[in-house]
């Protein structure tokens, strides 16, 4: 497939599936809303550039919930996620280059859309946010955690990102990454908790799962039972980390 390697193995979008949650508007945006309505702890989770509807994501996010938080899941997108050439998905974006489609969501758009999100979620009463990006999801996270709109990060599997998107962040901050990653090689990941460790002001996590690849912990195959091993691992590893932040 051509493309980056944030392109491949898309998700299958089962529109049957609508998660135990919602969707409603929140800060001018369309999103999927599960948990406690009334908890006092949200977190954002920021999709791949498959957008909000993929059924990992939105079973990630009734599964966090559980926890007691009210999760966010934002349409970033407007109605418009990345689709691959595909016949057996005839939608009006099917044929538009990666790089079109980037240059309409770029992940700076992601981060001004996010603010009006979380001054909404305020307004409702939430007192702690965490944000967690997936792929392009990201590098908006990343710019919330410079800026400390959130109370702790957690990015995994990033893309876009380079050091110096990541020196200056002043929260919390996790980095769940791939062995097979070209988005963000070990190499790099292992500069970020170089970068981090010198910061001991923000406490930081940066974890390399072996044997899987960019996208895994919303992208897995259900019979690859290494890469489900691994998806399970980093969700909790997620969980474990806002936990410990959004209070």
């Amino acid at each position: 497939m051509s493309g980056p390697q944030c392109c491949e193995n898309p998700p299958a979008l089962d529109s049957s599936f609508g998660g135990v949650g919602h969707e409603e508007e929140i800060g001018g945006l369309k999103c999927y809303v599960t948990g406690p309505p009334h908890s006092k702890l949200a977190l954002l989770l920021l999709s791949d550039i498959f957008g909000y509807k993929a059924p990992k994501l939105r079973k990630l996010a009734d599964k966090v919930s559980a926890s007691g938080f009210y999760v966010v899941v934002p349409d970033f997108f407007y109605g418009d996620p990345y689709v691959p050439e595909n016949a057996d998905r005839p939608l009006e974006n099917a044929e538009k280059p990666f790089p079109v489609w980037l240059n309409d969501h770029g992940p700076d758009k992601g981060f001004e859309d996010a603010k009006p999100v979380i001054q909404a979620l305020k307004s409702k009463g939430i007192t702690s946010i965490g944000a967690a990006g997936f792929c392009w999801g990201a590098k908006p996270v990343l710019e919330l955690g410079k800026y400390a709109y959130i109370q702790a990060a957690v990015l995994l599997h990033p893309s876009f990102v380079s050091l110096e998107d990541v020196q200056p962040v002043k929260v919390p901050i996790s980095i769940l990454g791939a062995e097979i990653d070209r988005m963000s090689p070990p190499e790099l990941l292992k500069k970020f908790e170089e970068a981090l460790n010198a910061k001991p002001e923000v406490d930081s996590f940066v974890k390399i799962f072996p044997g899987v690849e960019h996208g895994w912990t919303v992208r897995y195959k259900d019979e690859d039972e290494v890469a489900v091993k691994c998806a399970d691992e980093a969700h909790e590893d997620m969980l474990n980390w806002f936990v410990k932040y959004v209070q």
